[in-house]
């Protein structure tokens, strides 16, 4: 199966590849039967009748760096072909894009929190009251163990349709894998860790999918921050807090702020 970002090339320093102006396109009916990230598609779109094993395939993920070589059917170029890449500027390719390092959060010793700090938890805590059910429901009750998928539908169900239709068709998927393999299995993994050493002695059961949802919450938004467009839900405190190395939990009634390699619980809240 190819993923974002899939490219051709035929050896002879020309690259084909599906940009921002053809990926809207498709998204607008105009081209049909389209798959802008496929190898067959993309030959068969650009040059016709010409055979698709006669084109090298490539792929590259621009977040994690990652540079993958499919298939060579013709002279290897893939010298050239990852050089090329590395170079795309990614405007060209999906203009609301955000190409940053993926930050995690809960490195070196723990830090305190500033009064503007514990003001963004109280905003955060706000938003998730609001929206939460609504973006938990969307994510569903296993969202850590099946969030390849599903942590961009966390963001999505606080992005306008319209647009996060076009975006997350393209990357969608491949934002959300490459932070969850980057930072958000662990970042889960250790504050559930943290939560259960301190109040879970007895209520285990019973606060570990609000605490497992109100990480992966804070994950997708997080994979928010990647993509430059309009949001119906205020995701910045959480994002804000998350590069000031703070995660937040909730199990239901409080709200504690997570920072560290050992995911310490430095602030609680009980709104």
């Amino acid at each position: 199966m190819c993923h974002f970002f899939s490219f051709l090339s035929d050896a002879q320093g020309n690259f084909y590849y599906a940009d921002w102006e053809l990926r809207q396109s498709i998204l607008r009916g105009e081209v049909k039967d389209a798959e802008p990230d496929s190898h067959s598609w993309l030959a068969k779109h650009f040059l016709k009748n010409a055979a698709e094993d006669k084109l090298n395939k490539y792929e590259y993920n621009p977040l994690a760096k990652v540079f993958n070589v499919d298939q060579i059917n013709t002279d290897d170029d893939r010298v050239s072909a990852e050089k090329w890449v590395r170079e795309v500027k990614w405007s060209r390719i999906v203009k609301p894009l955000t190409i940053k390092k993926i930050k995690h959060p809960l490195l070196g010793n723990a830090k305190t929190l500033t009064p503007s700090d514990k003001k963004l938890v109280k905003e955060w805590a706000s938003v998730c009251d609001s929206v939460g059910a609504s973006v938990r429901a969307s994510v569903g009750a296993s969202v850590c163990d099946s969030v390849r998928a599903s942590v961009c539908d966390s963001v999505g169900a606080s992005v306008r349709a319209s647009v996060w239709a076009s975006v997350r068709a393209s990357v969608g998927t491949s934002v959300g894998d490459s932070v969850w393999a980057s930072v958000g299995a662990s970042v889960c993994d250790s504050v559930w860790a943290s939560v259960v050493a301190s109040v879970c002695d007895s209520v285990c059961d019973s606060v570990w999918a609000s605490v497992r949802a109100s990480v992966c919450d804070s994950v997708g938004a997080y994979c928010g921050s990647f993509i430059d467009i309009e949001y119906k839900v205020n995701i910045s405190p959480s994002n804000k807090l998350w590069e000031r190395g703070f995660v937040v939990s909730f199990d239901g009634a409080t709200y504690r702020v997570h920072s560290g390699k050992q995911s310490k619980i430095v602030w609680e809240y009980k709104p």
